[in-house]
């Protein structure tokens, strides 16, 4: 867990440093305390005192003047000057420890930040195998709840670990040094801090396994909730509002039964230790009446209880500081396996990798396919087989075929959402996997099967496609609209500032399908993927856009897949695939002549006259 620091600043280094002697400030102040509670005990111990009794410490003769003209004995201005040193080592104290809370807060605040950032970064860098890999629900769980727990446990955790040992050396070194102690006291202290490993052992033992499963079933609950506030409309369409509330209290109950067998034994260790904390006065007061019985005169007496007095301030604070610094390595084990989640995602490594920066002399648009084979990963049969074709500048190709025969998979490759298993993928004349990625991407225009849109507006949604850091110019926007049929932006209320939810669904899926249509034309691509992004559309508005498509964009290449005929009957070239394989190439008549897998998708769509009037 300690390997995610790096994501800390330099000068967050810096402020640990200043946090850390805030920290020493703070303990010796509080350690201070029990030197004045000493001193007042031996006052009372003392009858009587004078001025030339008492070795005075510079500040302390200056307090004393405050009470110069008062007509208390020396002994009881003497204990008032003590107990005001008091409250002002208390106040100081109180002081440093807010500064480094205050600063913890904001340096970790600041870590929780940057590596929220980071892990975000790196997942949107993934690519599809990636995503699927890990799954939705625990990618959003791993940059949310994880890095909250680490956070929370690195800036608790760094306080204690500061404080503790401090806190723990001064209050032993005070203890010989003020000669307070006793061996059968020390003894009492040994056995409490014995008794508290124990404890702390068994319930570690017991419990730790536990955190690490509920970490995997907050992913589960995540998954089962998104799944839910998505499909929300099937899911009342069918009334299954019954069945995923089992689903959802199913994985609920295992969680919350996990969290209660966790709650349930962690909450033995406050009663335990308190137990313990309360015992030790109560021993060390015990020993010290039989002390204060034996001693020989009141003088005596009063030492030995200042001694005690002292002596169990000391202890208490040496014990606490055990408890607090245990408290930790019992967080420690749930946060580690946060930060294991998290450094899993980071170490991963993408299958799909920047290329060696080579671009295309010419922009010639062309894609070409040579012997390309495709599997996915972990898969061992191939989705495609054997693949070649040429699309060339300006050319509209269109891929056709049944269910699973490899179309979408086969354009996917172009933008590099997969790499070829076998063979190359040339784009202007250069393998895809030569290219950097931001190149290729901005040479391609692609509309994916699902049309996807983003919370804000209209015109933030179609200036989302940046062309080497440039949003779409105004012109751009309007010939995109003009082009995808979608001037029913302009009847919007606000036009093209007209607000669109999230996901899109404030708008029909035809109309969210010509959006993102618009959002690919207005980079003015040299290449346009379509893939299956008719679907929605009416034949009207679909031969309307194709018919635009060609007239205004004649030097851009268009690879279309599509399942209607229709709209790929006017395609200049159409590739058939069956089984990863291409079984057919050509025009739309030639293909009606010379290929049965075409003539039979073709005819179960369209009548004959309807084919032979196309």
């Amino acid at each position: 867990m300690f390997s995610l620091l790096r994501y800390l600043r330099k000068k967050d280094y810096c402020f640990l440093a200043i946090m850390f002697a805030f920290v020493v400030f703070n303990v010796w102040l509080e350690l201070k305390i029990p030197e004045y509670m000493y001193n007042i005990t031996q006052i009372i111990g003392n009858n009587y005192l004078t001025a030339e009794m008492v070795e005075l410490k510079s500040f302390e003769s200056v307090l004393l003047k405050l009470f110069s003209h008062s007509t208390l004995q020396f002994n009881l201005k003497l204990i008032w000057v003590y107990g005001i040193i008091m409250v002002i080592c208390a106040i100081g104290s109180l002081i440093g420890a807010i500064i480094v809370h205050y600063m913890t807060s904001r340096i970790f605040a600041e870590f929780g930040r940057k590596l929220r950032k980071t892990v975000f970064e790196k997942v949107t860098n993934f690519s599809p195998a990636e995503i699927k890999h890990y799954s939705t629900a625990s990618l959003i769980t791993r940059t949310t709840n994880d890095i909250t727990q680490v956070q929370n446990i690195l800036a608790r955790g760094i306080r204690i670990l500061f404080r503790a040992p401090v806190m723990s050396f001064l209050a032993i070194y005070k203890i010989i040094k003020s000669n307070v102690s006793n061996f059968m006291w020390t003894l009492a202290i040994i056995v409490s801090i014995s008794l508290i490993v124990v404890v702390v052992l068994l319930i570690i033992f017991i419990a730790i396994p536990k955190f690490k499963e509920i970490q995997y079933l907050t992913d589960g609950l995540n998954r089962v909730t998104r799944e839910e506030l998505t499909g929300t409309r099937v899911v009342r369409a069918f009334n299954a509002e019954s069945y995923q509330e089992e689903k959802f209290d199913k994985v609920n109950t295992r969680i919350t039964n996990n969290h209660l067998f966790v709650s349930r034994v962690m909450s033995l260790l406050d009663p335990i230790m308190t137990l313990i904390m309360s015992g030790i006065p109560v021993a060390i007061y015990i020993i010290g009446a039989f002390l204060i019985h034996d001693a020989m005169d009141f003088k005596t007496k009063g030492e030995v209880l200042g001694c005690m007095m002292t002596f169990s301030t000391y202890a208490i604070q040496v014990v606490m500081s055990f408890v607090i610094l245990i408290s930790v390595f019992i967080m420690f084990p749930r946060a580690q396996v946060s930060a294991n989640r998290i450094n899993e995602v980071l170490k991963t490594k993408n299958s799909i990798d920047d290329g060696s920066g080579e671009a295309a002399p010419i922009k010639t648009g062309e894609v070409q396919f040579v012997n390309v084979g495709f599997k996915y990963p972990d898969a061992e049969e191939y989705v495609l087989h054997d693949i070649n074709l040429v699309a060339k500048k300006g050319e509209m190709v269109a891929f056709i075929g049944s269910t699973g025969s490899g179309k979408s998979t086969l354009i996917n490759l172009v933008p590099r959402l997969y790499d070829a298993t076998e063979g190359q993928v040339i784009v202007d004349g250069v393998n895809v996997k030569d290219y950097k990625i931001s190149d290729l991407n901005n040479k391609i225009g692609y509309i994916s099967q699902k049309a996807v849109l983003f919370l804000g507006t209209v015109k933030s949604n179609l200036e989302l496609g940046e062309v080497n850091g440039e949003k779409p110019t105004e012109e751009s926007l309007k010939k995109a609209i003009d082009i995808s049929q979608s001037n029913f932006v302009y009847d919007l209320s606000g036009g093209l500032d007209a607000e669109i939810d999230q996901g899109g669904k404030n708008v029909s899926g035809g109309q969210k399908q010509r959006l993102s249509i618009a959002r690919a034309l207005a980079r003015n691509p040299e290449i346009l993927i379509f893939d299956d992004s008719f679907s929605a559309l009416d034949y009207k508005t679909d031969k309307a856009l194709r018919a635009a498509l060609k007239e205004k964009s004649k030097d851009t290449t268009c690879l279309i897949v599509a399942q209607r005929i229709g709209t790929i009957i006017d395609a200049d070239k159409i590739y058939v695939l069956n089984e990863g394989t291409i079984v057919g190439e050509g025009t739309h008549k030639q293909l009606m002549e010379s290929c049965e897998v075409y003539r039979e998708i073709a005819l179960s769509q369209l009548s004959k006259e309807e084919l032979d009037n196309a």
